[in-house]
């Protein structure tokens, strides 16, 4: 497994922003997005592409363009709808899937309730949103299930990861193809199993549902 961790002075004050609880819920929406796209430049280094020719108003030259079968992109309902529009607008042509998983607050087991996928990712390019990474477990099992239908390499994209979540997944994947990009690794998890500092509950601050 490989782990990016971007350097960059904008990436960090945005997240700066966004971990300010006195942000309001559509800033914070807006910053996610832009951040998102930060990082999903560097995660798509490696997407699949192929030359083309195009004409030009003077001459032909030679292109390059992203080859088929697009790139999937599956946000992890529903934190991961609010990182959707930051990889779409750098990846406008990207086919999109959705995968509803959510952590049992009382037992931290993952529960799988809603999937709309395709069928056959036989050789695909997979890209998963999930902005927290913190017990690792939500994105073990995306990985392992988009893994069943035959994705061949997995890239998640996270603003914030827990070094446990981190570990979680070296240790229960063991897996060369699956590349984690992120804005920042946290300090810790609490015994609730919130990324310390962290920015609280993404999902409950893009949407309006906070204390």
């Amino acid at each position: 497994m490989r782990v990016t961790v971007l350097d960059h002075p904008l990436v960090a004050h945005k997240l700066t922003v966004l971990r300010d609880r006195k942000t309001p819920s559509p800033v914070f929406r807006q910053l996610v997005e832009e951040l998102v796209t930060l990082i999903a430049y560097e995660a798509t280094r490696e997407v699949r592409v192929e030359p083309v020719e195009v004409t030009t108003p003077v001459a032909t030259a030679t292109g390059t363009a992203l080859s088929t079968p697009r790139p999937l992109v599956v946000p992890i309902l529903r934190a991961g709808l609010g990182m959707l529009e930051g990889m779409t607008r750098l990846v406008p042509t990207a086919e999109v899937g959705f995968l509803g998983m959510a952590r049992n607050e009382e037992t931290l087991d993952i529960v799988t309730y809603a999937e709309r996928l395709p069928e056959d990712l036989t050789g695909r390019q997979v890209y998963v949103l999930d902005p927290m990474l913190a017990t690792g477990g939500t994105l073990v099992e995306a990985i392992k299930f988009l893994r069943t239908r035959g994705a061949a390499e997995v890239t998640c994209l996270c603003l914030l990861a827990a070094p446990e979540g981190l570990e979680a997944l070296e240790a229960k994947l063991d897996d060369d193809d699956v590349h984690v990009v992120l804005a920042a690794v946290d300090e810790k998890l609490d015994e609730k199993a919130y990324i310390i500092p962290g920015l609280g509950d993404a999902g409950d601050r893009l949407y309006g549902v906070v204390d």
